[in-house]
């Protein structure tokens, strides 16, 4: 049907005065829009702007076609901006926010959905804020259909990115409301939730209100779920947790059995999990008690089990986790002694300067054992170091610094005993 014109004859038929023949049309294109091809063909008809303009129309199923279609296509950054462009927002926000259509669970969903994809442009977000986007958004967390509360969650998440929406939630009541929604099981609503409570934990005073409502051992409960987008999302939000508890090293020892069941996500096989447990493992071993628990499930062997990953988003966190996972008894001759060491030298020729702030970190740790020291060397690791050393970034200046001072100490020493 695409291929024969379909979409041109659509978006003739949007130009219809026969509210019938619209009504079909529109069907039509909420039906197609799910597919790609279909999204970037709507965009190239200019019917984004008719769907907006039939938002602001009287007939509801109308409204819940054109909202919807608005939803699968806001996946598009163009779309997202288009929607912005013709007005959109605020028919959108008109209809997630009058209670006459809060009834209508279809209109609903569609509209908060459309809401929520359009939010994922920075954009969006700011021009809903002057709409108090927030406000309403909270205040829908009270609907008990679990496909409005994933679109709202969702949304809530997009704008939280913005610190001022983070303490807009928490003085509207949406964190007491986002916690309580954790005991659910729908796994989609779970994984927007757990990204706002992450997002709302960058905040102090949010933390603060998380940790009271025993917010953090419900999300670190997550990590148990099945869908390995919840796991992610659970573990992601628990790095901002740990990173802003007021006892952080308290607060986790006090979750029985946590320490092991986040250790042993290290054995899973999506990288996102293994990224974000990764990146929660980092700021785990900080605290030297709690290195010490992790040390004993066997943090180590399943570090180094990875280090031959290509993901520069999953090499970033490994090697954070191993940097901070180092200063605990012999663990630095063990990632050695398992073979840790050379693979992570080839981190150093990623292409993005995060990986090379956290691979010197670990190199610069996993160097004050001079066996490794001595791999390092082998390993070619002295030409980029040389290079990193002249960053302008410091933490990746003095662990490059720190690394290059351990070879050389241990070559001055090697040279040393030679002349005796």
């Amino acid at each position: 049907m695409r291929r024969a014109g379909l979409v041109s004859i659509l978006a003739r038929f949007l130009t219809s005065v026969h509210e019938e023949i619209l009504l079909y049309t529109l069907g039509t294109i909420d039906e197609c829009s799910s597919q790609r091809n279909y999204q970037l063909d709507i965009q190239s008809e200019a019917m984004i702007g008719d769907m907006v303009r039939f938002l602001s129309i009287e007939n509801p199923l109308l409204k819940k076609h054109c909202a919807s279609a608005i939803y699968k296509c806001a996946e598009d950054d163009k779309t997202r901006r288009l929607v912005r462009e013709f007005g959109g927002l605020e028919p959108l926000l008109g209809l997630i926010s009058d209670e006459n259509n809060h009834e209508d669970k279809a209109l609903l969903s569609a509209a908060t959905g459309a809401v929520w994809k359009s939010a994922k442009c920075l954009d969006n977000v700011r021009k809903l804020d002057q709409l108090d986007v927030i406000n309403i958004l909270v205040q829908l967390l009270k609907d008990e259909d679990e496909q409005v509360l994933k679109n709202v969650a969702g949304a809530l998440a997009e704008c939280a990115k913005l610190p001022h929406n983070r303490e807009n939630i928490c003085k509207s009541g949406g964190i007491k409301a986002l916690v309580g929604l954790l005991t659910l099981t729908n796994k989609e609503l779970l994984e927007n939730v757990t990204k706002v409570l992450g997002e709302c934990a960058n905040e102090m005073e949010c933390m603060t209100k998380i940790e009271e409502l025993d917010g953090v051992r419900l999300i670190w409960s997550l990590l148990k779920n099945k869908s390995t987008k919840v796991q992610a999302s659970a573990a992601w939000a628990l790095v901002p947790c740990i990173q802003n508890s007021t006892d952080c090293g308290e607060m986790v020892r006090s979750l029985v059995g946590g320490l092991e069941l986040i250790v042993s996500l290290l054995k899973s096989k999506d990288k996102y999990v293994l990224a974000s447990v990764c990146a929660a493992l980092a700021h785990i071993a900080q605290d030297r008690d709690n290195l010490a628990v992790i040390t004993d499930h066997g943090v180590v062997p399943l570090l180094c089990s990875l280090v031959n990953a290509e993901e520069d988003n999953l090499r970033e966190h490994l090697a954070l986790a191993i940097a901070h996972c180092c200063k605990w008894g012999n663990n630095c001759f063990e990632f050695g002694r398992l073979g840790a060491v050379a693979p992570l030298v080839t981190y150093m020729s990623s292409q993005e300067p995060r990986v090379h702030r956290s691979t010197a970190l670990a190199l610069n740790n996993i160097s004050q054992d001079p066996f490794n020291c001595v791999t390092l060397h082998h390993s070619g690791v002295v030409p980029f170091l040389l290079q990193t050393i002249s960053s302008s970034n410091e933490s990746l200046q003095d662990a490059s610094a720190g690394c290059l001072s351990n070879i050389r100490k241990l070559a001055l020493a090697v040279d040393h005993l030679s002349r005796l």
